[in-house]
C-alpha cells in the first residue's frame, strides 16, 4: 500500500495531495451552506475544518489511502474533494470497518460532472492498489451524490440514522461489471 500520496491527471482534472496554502479553500469549501445541506446541514466552524484537514493527511499515512484536493485544468484553486476515509461512525460490522468514499465539489463546480470524474479516478486508484470493498453514505435527498455513486457501482446495503437524520448505506464490492 501506498503511503505517498499519488497525483492522478484525467482529461479535466487532477487530484493531487491537500497542501498547507489549500487550507482556506478547504474551509471555505466545508462553511458553504449548499455543500453541507445533505451532509450534516451544518456549515463547518474553521477550527473543524481545520480537524478534517489534518485528519485527511494522516489518512495517507496511518491507511494508505485517503482524500485528494480536486483541481479542475486551468483553476489555481482547489475545487474539493474526493477519496477514502475510515469513518468510524458506529453504524455497524457491515460498515464501519471498510473504507468509506466520499465526495465534495464547490457548488459552482456543480453539475458538470466534475464529481463523477473525480470520484471515477479515486476509486480507479483504489481498485489498482487497494482493492476490497468500499462504502458510503448518502441521503435520500442528494440525488446528484446517488446517482455517482450508483455509475461506480454502489448498492444499497441498508437504511440507518446518524445524528438523528435518515441516510443511505451503499456499498460496492469492486468495480461495476
Amino acid at each position: 500500500m501506498s503511503r505517498t500520496i499519488p497525483t492522478i491527471n484525467t482529461a479535466r482534472l487532477t487530484l493531487r495531495g491537500m497542501r498547507t496554502e489549500d487550507f482556506q479553500r478547504f474551509a471555505d469549501i466545508w462553511a458553504t451552506p449548499e455543500v453541507v445541506t445533505h451532509i450534516s446541514g451544518k456549515p463547518r466552524a474553521r477550527a473543524q475544518s481545520w480537524d478534517a484537514f489534518l485528519r485527511n493527511a494522516g489518512h495517507w499515512q496511518i491507511a494508505g489511502f485517503g482524500q485528494w484536493a480536486v483541481q479542475i485544468h486551468g483553476q489555481a484553486e482547489m475545487a474539493g474533494q474526493t477519496g477514502f476515509f475510515f469513518g468510524s461512525r458506529g453504524l455497524g460490522e457491515d460498515f464501519d470497518p471498510f473504507p468509506e468514499a466520499g465526495w465534495v465539489l464547490d457548488p459552482v463546480f456543480q453539475g458538470q460532472g466534475y464529481g463523477l470524474d473525480a470520484a471515477t479516478a479515486a476509486h480507479d486508484w483504489f481498485d489498482r492498489v487497494v482493492a476490497g470493498r468500499t462504502v458510503c453514505m448518502i441521503t435520500e435527498e442528494n440525488e446528484n451524490s446517488l446517482k455517482i455513486a450508483q455509475a461506480l457501482g454502489y448498492i444499497h446495503l441498508r437504511d440507518a440514522e446518524l445524528e438523528g437524520e435518515a441516510v443511505q448505506l451503499l456499498t460496492r464490492k469492486g468495480p461495476p461489471a
